[in-house]
This record gives C-alpha cells, structure tokens and sequence, in this order.
C-alpha cells in the first residue's frame, strides 16, 4: 500500500455561495507540486462491491497546481502574558503555583518562564523527573543559574511549590509541599541554595505557564517542555515571600499588605467559557490559553459538596495543560475560493492529487442564507465528524476485539501515526491518560474523508448522497454548525429533513431546532443509529471548536473525572442527553441500545407494519426480510443499533414496522441499560439486542421515520438500487415531501 503524504484542512466547513473559504495544505518531502481541483462529491465507497468514486469537476480560479510544502503544528496548551509594567522592576523574585502533576517522571516540564535564553535574562520554574522542583535564573551573560530540589514528584498529587529569590544575599530557597498527607511521603521538602553571582531575573520575554519557549511562530511564542497536568493560583511576585504569605496567596483576594508586591496572580476559576486568565492583582496582567488546555477542572480545595463549577467556581480554579492538545494548526493558505454564485448546495471537496497521492479536503456549500433551493435537506453530522476526527482505533490496543477481526491498517492510519500532532478525537486519550474533551476542526481530519476505507461517518454517509443522485431528487445541503447557529428557522425552509448515518452528538441548539421542527409539522427521516446521544458545546468566538464531557454513564472510551460533568464552554451538564431528560426515543422514536462491529444483520416486518398508517411505507413490498444486504458487514442491521422504548419515551402511538434479528454475541447492549452485568447481554441471548425501524405522526401534520441502523443507507446501493432497503426509502421520502397533512 502507497504511504499517504499530503493532507490538509479549510477554515470553513459551510460556506454559502459568494462566500470565501481557504484551504491549508501540508507535503511530506517528495510530493513537490499537487493539484487542487474543487469538486462536488457523488460517491465515495470504493470496495469492490461498491459504487466507486465519483465527482463531478466544478470550473473554479482554484484549479491548477500548486508547490508542495511541509507546515508545521505547534500543538500543546498553555498560557500567554505579554511583558508589561508589572515585571518591569524585577529583582527579587518569588514564584508559586499550587500543582498536580500528571506525567513527572517523563521529562523535565515548565510551571512558570519569563526567559531570554539568548541573553541569559528572566527566571523559569521547572519540575524534574529526578529532581522534582528546579529554578533557573539567567545570569545576563547568556547563561543560566539553576537550583534544584532534589526530591521528584509522585504524579497525580496536589503540591504547593514555591520558589524564591533574594538579590541581596543570594539565597534561593525552593519548596515542594505535598497537600494530601501520607504517612511515608518522601516527595515533600525544601532546599537552601546560594547564588554566586548576582542573577538578572528582569527581561521583556513574555511570561509563559505550563511552558518555555525560545523561539517565536506566526507572531507568538511557541510552547515547548509542556508541563502535563493542572496548574492553580500562579503567582509571580517582585519580593521574597514567607510561608505564610506563601499560604495567604493559594486562594481568595490578594492580601492588602502584599499588592504592591505582587507582579500577578492569575485566578483560573474567573472566565471558564473564554480562552483569557485572569490576574486579580492591580496590575491586570491578564493573559490568553492556546490550543485548548481544560478548565472547569477540580482544584486543589475540591470538597465533593459541588459537583457544579458554576455554583464553587473557587473549587474548580485549576487549569488542566496538556502537551498533545491542539485547536488551530495555523497554516498558512495554500489557495482560497470564493464560492460562485450560481454553485448548487451539495457535498464538496478540495481535491488534492499528485502522482500516487490524494486527498479530499470536504466541506459543504449550503443553500444561499436567506432561502431554500429544494424540498429536502440533507443533515450533514459535522459534530459527530469532529468528535471521531483523527481517532486512533484502528493503530491502538482493542481494536480487534471490539471488531472481532483482525485490522489492517491503512495509509491513512499509518499517516496519523507519523503525525500526532494533528491532535485526537474524543474516543481517545492524552498523553497523560486524560480522555480528549475537545475537538477542532481547524486540523486535517485524516478518517473525515469521502473514500476512507473505514465506513463510519462521512465515507458512510457517501452512500446516502450517491443514493440521492441515483434517484434524481433534489436536495440542499445544511450542517449541525448551521443548525447550532440557525436554529429552527434554518429547518422550518424544508419540506423533509434526512439525517445521515451517525448524527451522535448533539448540542442544546441543535436537539431544540429538531425537536421544534417535528412539532411545527416537520418530516422528519432519521437514517441511522446511536444519534441524538451525547451533549456537546460551541463557544462562539472559538470556531471549529468543540466540547463533550463523558459522565456518568454511557458506552464510552473514557470517563471524565468527578465533578468535572459541567462543560466549561457553556457551563451545561454534559454527558448522555437522556441524564438531561431529552431521550433519542422521545425525539426520533428509538434509542440507541447495542452495538457490534462484525457482521450486520437483517429486518423482519413486524405486526405494525399492517398497520394501515403504515401502508406507504410498504408499497409495492411483499418480502417478509428486509435488508439481508448491504455494503457494511452484509445487512442493513449494523454496527450500532437503537430500539424503541416506552420506557424511554417512544411515542405510545408510533407504529414499530420492522426489528432486526440474529445478531452475534459481538452486539452488546450499552451499559447505561444494564443494572448489573451479566453473562448473556450478547446478540445471541439478550432479545434487547435489536434495532426497530418506527414511524409516527408528529403534530400539524408532520411525521418521523427512524430507521434504527448505521448500517442501513449502506444496503441502498445493492442490486443497483432496486431492492426493499431502497424502495422503503423512496417510499417514506416520497410521503414525507407531499404536502398532504399527516393525520
């Protein structure tokens, strides 16, 4: 297999025509040019049993080669503060944080730096595998003086550290205290040391946290000796400090009697929902996050009483820094488009090609903003894109269980692979095991790519945009961004609205414009499984970003910690919608209840099927099986199933027309389901293992059809299209397009 070697991302994911968009681009040495071609997206699946690839060329100023190049990704999070009077007049200095260490032993990391390295001026303060707490003064010759503790660290524990330095005599006096008590705890002390020379601590370098830095890119410094782990109540102060100011200055104002002393003290449970820090000193020395560190994170002063950061934000002032975050690559444009006027709504992409090489760079053009151009909306899922973006299941451990087969891994994997620093997905975990909270789209998204050989997400969803054109019927094409923004209003334009295959993840203005859309009679086609299943959050000045916490419950990779179930962004409680009280079953009439990942099964009719409101859906459809093909694992039953539940609100008047049967034991119900484990929860024993295809009538005249599979648009393309999978969706969308009132 051809190792991939180019890749790139756009700064927009919904553009509207006459809008711009701009498209970043990246070479591995040896791809010295490539062409970029702008085209609209018909097909995807190139298996041999599959429709192929297909696109259809769109005439742009865009078309043509362009020069190959490698951009860097400066990922890792920390925080900024530009130089300023506050540290103009250091001499004295006194450094203190409280902090929890997650990875100590891997290497040397920084807590607080102010440093010209190149002329030896400023101070850092740096945690040591072996050394445990270190200080590093510049000597103003271009050099550096450095003192060290002498104990390391145990990870995972509060510290309070502090560090200082007299002028004067010299002295440098350094402390690591650990805030738990143990009995045998060698991991706390302090340590005297005298200077020889007099240190230059002052200089014009900006003051990093959770970082140094010695060179600048794209106008900012670059974050390098990541510290791992949570930072609370940094403190940078022009006097020798004692214990107990030491003490006075973890938490709360700052003392009177010290506020001509202290340059600033920056208090992180201020401004959870924005990237600024705050310092509460007089000097204002606020500074700004990069690349997404956590925040909302339990400090070192967490009780448990409140599990809510917004009602004891004082108990969750610590920031969670991470060396392998990301939010933005920042790359420079290799080409922009301005979308042209009279270009149809459809699935697009930025066609990269060299010799052997490709790579689809997808976006979408959305009706114009003030108008519809087609009864139909296609629903693209781009949140549930960014949460499975980059996920490294397929070159990671449990892979091949979950999957019951062996994985070959493709160039695409092996691409990631070579390039962490494109950041991970929310199925994965940071460095330090911390599960991946928030996702960017400013990135390449290697497996977010139309002919992915891994069908999930886009590449699956492909087959319900090739079916749309074998059928001829028009459709525009609108995203969960454009929602999440829009609203209802966006909705309300269109006759009939068709998820894709994999609509998960769902944010509070999403899930409200779907449900007030069914309610203001809408129709409604639900074409996939496990949708509408976890909360997520935008932030409006931070586009392309994206927030999940995983809480109590749910199929998940990761747990988020206690306490740490409110997302930062908007201050809601995260997790599974249903802890919300807003069930998948209420809203599309089934809920996501098992999954397996080896071989899909079919639907049986089930008595509601004669049900006369059903009989549309069933024209010209005699067969008893329905779907016992198709193009993920060979039926239309698969991957990850949802089934109707009164119990979890199912409409008691929706009709349950088909149920999957004879799944294999590698179908597990979810756990959120189970009150304790048991033995036969598999798709052999447990009868819950099943998808329900439901339809019901929704109010003034609207309707739902949920179909209860990932895997079924994956059977329209069998025999050509000419099979029940395929005429029972004509059949609804054709209902569901008439304008005559569902009774």
């Amino acid at each position: 297999m051809l190792e991939k070697k180019i890749a790139g991302y756009s700064d927009e994911i919904s553009v509207a025509p006459g809008e711009r968009i701009r498209f970043m681009v990246s070479c591995e040495p040896g791809v010295d040019r490539y062409q970029a071609d702008i085209v609209r997206l018909i097909s995807g699946d190139r298996q041999p049993d599959g429709p192929g690839y297909r696109d259809e060329l769109l005439p742009t100023s865009v078309s043509g080669e362009y020069p190959g190049r490698t951009q860097e990704t400066y990922c890792g999070s920390y925080a900024v503060a530009p130089d300023g009077p506050a540290f103009s007049a250091l001499a004295d200095l006194s450094l203190q944080a409280a902090i929890f260490p997650t990875l100590p032993a891997l290497r040397r990391a920084c807590l607080i730096s102010k440093m010209d390295v190149e002329a030896g001026r400023g101070f850092a303060l740096w945690t040591d595998p072996s050394d445990g707490l270190v200080l590093q003064l510049g000597d103003g010759r271009g050099g550096l003086q450095e003192y060290a503790l002498g104990q390391p660290f145990v990870a995972r524990e509060w510290y309070l550290v502090s560090a200082t330095y007299d002028s004067a005599s010299g002295d440098v006096h350094l402390r690591q205290q650990l805030l738990d008590s143990y009995a045998l705890d060698t991991s706390s002390g302090v340590a005297r040391h005298s200077s020889e020379a007099t240190a230059v601590v002052g200089c014009n370098a900006p003051l990093l946290i959770a970082a140094a830095s010695r060179e600048e890119a794209r106008g900012k410094p670059v974050g390098e000796m990541i510290f791992n782990g949570r930072i609370e109540r940094p403190v940078v102060a022009s006097r020798v400090l004692e214990g107990s100011e030491i003490e006075a200055l973890r938490s709360g104002p700052v003392p009177v009697d010290l506020r001509t002393d202290i340059c600033a003290a920056w208090d992180f449970g201020q401004a959870f929902e924005t990237d600024e820090i705050i310092d509460i000193s007089p000097n204002r020395a606020h500074g700004t996050l990069v690349n997404l560190p956590i925040r909302a994170v339990r400090g070192s002063n967490w009780t448990g009483d409140e599990l809510d950061f917004n009602h004891a934000p004082d108990q969750y002032a610590a920031i969670h820094f991470l060396d392998d975050s990301l939010y933005d690559c920042e790359w420079d444009v290799d080409f922009e488009l301005e979308v042209p006027a009279d270009t149809p709504s459809g699935l697009y992409a930025a066609r990269l090609t060299a010799a052997d090489q490709e790579d689809h760079i997808t976006f979408i053009v959305r009706p114009p903003r003030d108008r519809a151009t087609a009864s139909l909306a296609l629903l693209i899922p781009t949140a549930s894109y960014m949460a499975y973006g980059n996920s490294r299941g397929g070159i990671e451990a449990g892979n091949e269980l979950l999957s019951n087969r062996l994985h070959v891994v493709s160039p695409e994997e092996r691409y990631l692979n070579r390039h962490p620093e494109y950041g991970n997905s929310m199925y994965d975990n940071h460095n330090d095991g911390t599960g991946v909270c928030y996702s960017s789209r400013l990135r390449p998204l290697i497996n977010i790519r139309p002919t992915h050989p891994w069908l999930w997400q886009l590449s699956a969803d492909m087959h319900l945009v090739e079916w749309l054109e074998a059928q001829g019927i028009p459709f525009d094409v609108i995203t969960d961004e454009d929602m999440h923004q829009d609203g209802v209003s966006l909705l309300e334009r269109y006759s009939c609205v068709m998820t894709c295959s994999h609509p998960e993840y769902y944010s509070t203005n999403m899930w409200d414009a779907v449900h007030a859309f069914t309610q203001r009679g809408g129709r409604l086609m639900y074409m996939g499984g496990n949708g509408f299943y976890w909360r997520v959050a935008y932030r409006d000045d931070k586009p392309g970003a994206m927030e999940m916490r995983r809480t109590e419950d749910g199929s998940r990779s990761w747990a988020s910690e206690p306490g740490e179930y409110y997302m930062a962004f908007t201050g809601e409680y995260g997790g599974l919608w249903w802890r919300a009280g807003r069930t998948p079953q209420s809203l599309v009439g089934n809920g996501f209840i098992a999954q397996g990942f080896d071989h899909s099964s079919y639907f049986r009719r089930t008595d509601d099927s004669h049900d006369p409101r059903a009989a549309f859906i069933f024209e010209g459809i005699d067969d008893e099986i329905i779907g016992d093909f198709g193009l993920i694992g060979g039926g239309a039953a698969g991957l990850e199933l949802d089934s109707a539940s009164r119990a979890y609100g199912t409409p008691p008047h929706a009709l349950t027309v088909a149920t999957s049967e004879q799944h294999t034991d590698c179908y597990i119900r979810v756990n959120e389901d189970i009150g304790h484990m048991l033995l036969s929860i598999g798709g052999q024993d447990d009868p819950q293992v099943h998808a329900d295809v439901v339809f019901f009538e929704t109010p003034r005249g609207g309707a739902v059809f949920s179909t209860g599979s990932i895997g079924w648009s994956s059977a329209l393309f069998h025999n050509d299209h000419d099979n029940n999978v395929s005429r029972m969706t004509r059949n609804v969308l054709d209902r569901f397009l008439d304008p005559m009132p569902f009774e």
